[in-house]
């Protein structure tokens, strides 16, 4: 993260504002390797619309990855969240596209060598979400609830808001989630609030779960793009397409991941705000069976770039694995 936000950053200054290095631009034709996910295809048109006003011609490269085919097992039992980015580096690889736009908190802390994030964009709602027809408000939900979840993050923290829920696994992509809602499965599912409100379908969000409540997952709510390291044009296209603010919160949050190994199959949350020019993270650990209490920590530092943002997650993650273990040897 801190080399692509420095190339990032470096391309900035040496072409300028957007309105300076567009001009420079030469119009493209560019391949987008995309999920086949009804959220995935609206992130990917977004993408292709923002890239076609430039003048760029777009088409996508629709695939199915394997995060999308197994969906009766948890991704921590099956490989990570990797597993929906895979096909699409292979797409990368071979030179059948030249960019693929993921979910920001689907990327591996580490990408695989040959590859860059050459882009972060400006971030959604980066909150989750609560989801039912059945119970307005999560408050409202009586003793023994069924509540529909497969991330560790947010069993972690629905155990530590509601030890007596019964929470079960929930896969598939949003349309698959909210229809097993639907069905009765559940009394109601936990979501994050950007896919449903970039499907229009924030109707359906019952109750917006504030970040003191139930702390964000690393990324979450932000577009990655990544391209085959060493394709300058393409970094150059997405150049405008850059979120600063964006960039530099979540590369203190993915800071925090990457010190702690995250994954998902960690139970870790981490979430950063400006208030001016100053930098505001806030980590967590859980625990999903509930045996231990919910360890949080946070900082706070001036931050202008991403050598600043990093050093400030690395701080927080340090101060998290601390409290971790202080936890562990009170035997709590």
């Amino acid at each position: 993260m801190l080399r692509m936000a420095q190339a990032m950053l470096a391309f900035h200054t040496a072409f300028g504002p957007p309105t300076n290095y567009q001009r420079r631009t030469t119009l493209q034709h560019f391949t987008i390797a995309t999920r086949e996910s009804r959220l995935a295809l609206w992130q990917a048109r977004h993408v292709q619309s923002l890239l076609t006003a430039q003048g760029h011609s777009v088409t996508l490269l629709g695939m199915t990855t394997k995060g999308d085919q197994i969906l009766d097992r948890s991704l921590s039992k099956v490989g990570g969240k990797g597993l929906f980015v895979k096909e699409l580096e292979t797409a990368l690889e071979e030179g059948r596209a030249d960019l693929a736009v993921h979910s920001l908190k689907d990327v591996p802390m580490e990408l695989p060598e040959g590859f860059a994030l050459a882009c972060v964009m400006e971030r959604e709602d980066p909150r989750d979400a609560w989801v039912s027809s059945r119970y307005p408000r999560f408050e409202d939900l009586p003793q023994g609830a069924v509540v529909g979840t497969s991330s560790l993050r947010r069993v972690a923290l629905l155990r530590a808001l509601r030890p007596d829920l019964k929470i079960e696994p929930l896969r598939g992509n949003l349309d698959t989630r909210l229809k097993k809602l639907d069905d009765g499965l559940y009394d109601g599912i936990v979501l994050a609030a950007a896919g449903l409100k970039r499907l229009e379908l924030g109707a359906r969000i019952a109750q917006v779960f504030e970040t003191g409540q139930m702390l964000p997952a690393a990324g979450q709510g932000a577009l990655g793009i990544e391209i085959p390291e060493g394709r300058a044009d393409v970094a150059q296209a997405l150049a405008s397409l850059v979120h600063l603010p964006t960039l530099l919160a979540v590369s203190a949050e993915r800071a925090v991941s990457r010190v702690m190994g995250g994954s998902c199959s960690m139970p870790l949350a981490a979430h950063a705000t400006f208030s001016g020019d100053v930098l505001h993270l806030e980590a967590a650990w859980g625990d999903p069976e509930g045996a231990a209490a919910l360890v949080q920590v946070n900082g706070q530092a001036p931050v202008a770039d991403a050598a600043a943002a990093v050093r400030l997650g690395e701080q927080v993650a340090q101060a998290l694995q601390a409290a971790v273990a202080a936890q562990g040897a009170a035997g709590l």
